[in-house]
């Protein structure tokens, strides 16, 4: 069976300060660790074991997911004691994988929330006879990724870095961050430096003429990597939109976990998820939002799209909108914070300090 690299070192500067204390997949998304989605969709398509490549806050994820046997699988963990870039990860875990020269290996990027078919990209793998497979989705609004043009029969035909201008964006097809690698191009990666699969190993193996097999899958595609993102995530996951088995409880407008405390008219909507021992006072709205551990919305304030830390404070009356509270701060009443505020962990902000409409 297919075995898997999954690549949980990044810093998650982008997320902060969600990542403040909490390296990126292990902030809680729907209820659980992002990082358990991503298992337990392996899980489901037969993979079995899985090699963490760790770095940043590395310590915190072997307490909690352990040896795997829970969620059915064998999982190791290999830390990274220098930054090595997304191929020198791969390589650095190289000796713990089981697989022969010619197996095909399975590579995820840890911040990405995905419906992606993943036995059918290990078989687009197998049946094209390719070197690497990578996952291809379609966009929008291509600027802000590296561009992956395919011929007529999925192969790769060029690696383009982030287009500027009209000319340049000669497709809509992104790389997606999920590969199926050979193990022997695994083995072929330069030790001991840092190397981005992105801008050296793919180019370079396109250069030597090595096959490269494009699947287009555009189910859904998440990148977490904002803060904006990973609450929008985190909703879909709750209603729905995004799938995975590891969401705890039935898929709805909201996840109320064991131990908190919900006031009778308080609204909850949107995919909000309310953590355990958080209380939402009488009153409360609370839109496509997460509510961490432990933290308190107080009576009457409004938040819609945002995130609260764990054992963070929303004082009465204060209206949140895009708006990041780090975990243990204390937002007074009567605030109105939003357009992608981001408040640092124990902070404090006193009543009415900051608004955007006057005070009426």
């Amino acid at each position: 069976m297919t075995e898997a690299i999954l690549l949980v070192g990044g810093k998650g500067t982008r997320l902060r300060p969600l990542t403040a204390n909490t390296p990126k997949p292990m902030v809680p998304a729907a209820g659980v660790p992002f990082l358990t989605h991503q298992l337990a969709r392996a899980r489901a398509a037969g993979v079995e074991h899985i090699v963490l490549a760790t770095s940043y806050l590395a310590e915190v994820f072997e307490p909690y997911f352990g040896d795997g046997s829970s969620m059915g699988l064998h999982l190791e963990y290999v830390t990274e004691r220098e930054p090595l870039g997304t191929g020198g990860a791969i390589r650095n875990v190289a000796s713990h994988l089981h697989s022969a020269p010619g197996d095909p290996v399975l590579i995820f990027n840890g911040d990405i929330l995905t419906g992606l078919d993943i036995r059918a990209l290990v078989d687009t793998h197998t049946a094209s006879g390719a070197d690497v497979s990578l996952h291809l989705t379609r966009v929008e609004d291509p600027r802000a990724f590296g561009l992956v043009p395919t011929d007529a029969d999925g192969r790769v035909t060029a690696f383009l870095e982030k287009p500027q201008t009209p000319e340049e964006i000669v497709t809509d097809q992104i790389n997606a961050g999920a590969y199926v690698f050979n193990r022997s191009v695994i083995d072929a990666i330069p030790t001991g430096r840092p190397v981005s699969v992105e801008r050296e190993t793919f180019p370079g193996l396109l250069e030597a003429g090595a096959h490269l097999q494009g699947m287009v899958d555009s189910t859904y595609w998440l990148d977490l990597g904002t803060p904006q993102a990973f609450v929008r995530g985190s909703a879909d996951l709750v209603l729905g939109h995004a799938p995975s088995p590891a969401v705890p409880g039935r898929c709805g407008d909201r996840l109320v976990l064991e131990g908190a405390e919900i006031a009778s008219d308080a609204k909850l909507t949107g995919g909000t998820v309310v953590g355990s021992g958080a209380s939402v006072g009488a009153g409360a709205r609370v839109h496509g939002s997460t509510v961490l551990d432990g933290a308190t919305i107080e009576p009457g304030a409004q938040i819609h799209d945002s995130l609260i830390g764990a054992g963070a404070r929303v004082g009465a009356r204060t209206v949140l909108t895009d708006a990041v509270i780090g975990d243990g701060a204390q937002v007074g009443a009567d605030n109105e914070l939003k357009s992608g505020i981001r408040v640092w962990c124990d902070a404090r902000i006193p009543s009415r300090a900051i608004r955007f409409s006057s005070d009426t």
